[in-house]
């Protein structure tokens, strides 16, 4: 489709309404989401995203670990992770990166913060219509 693959992964429902729906009015990214980490596991071998947007505190299994079992399995090397949450001390960041994460952004954030950090990961050129 010449879309960028995306997975979104958080389980709350209004921020991956509001998420997805920014995303989708980018009109540039095919979209899944994942509200547990199980799913996302799945959703990662089986989609393929080229990037991950992916809350740490899941119901089931801590974002960092759904990081680390990413950058595990050498045919997802390329996928690019960016964790978010609204729980996080300045030196978990650190750890979520040596996880693998590529970025971290702090709840609440503005959404077109989110997709112009998506794009410059993906070297995509920035929404004009942000």
């Amino acid at each position: 489709s010449g879309k960028r693959k995306l997975l979104l992964v958080d389980d709350d429902a209004d921020l991956m309404e509001m998420m997805t729906d920014a995303f989708q009015r980018d009109g540039r990214f095919e979209l899944k989401t994942a509200n547990n980490g199980f799913d996302a596991g799945m959703f990662v071998k089986e989609f393929r995203p080229e990037l991950v947007v992916l809350d740490i505190m899941l119901p089931d299994i801590n974002g960092k670990e759904v990081c680390q079992r990413i950058r595990r399995d050498p045919a997802l090397e390329t996928v690019k992770v960016v964790c978010i949450s609204g729980m996080i001390e300045q030196d978990k960041v650190a750890d979520l990166k040596t996880a693998g994460a590529d970025d971290f952004m702090q709840k609440p954030f503005a959404l077109d913060k989110l997709v112009d950090r998506v794009c410059e990961l993906l070297d995509m050129e920035k929404t004009v219509n942000a």
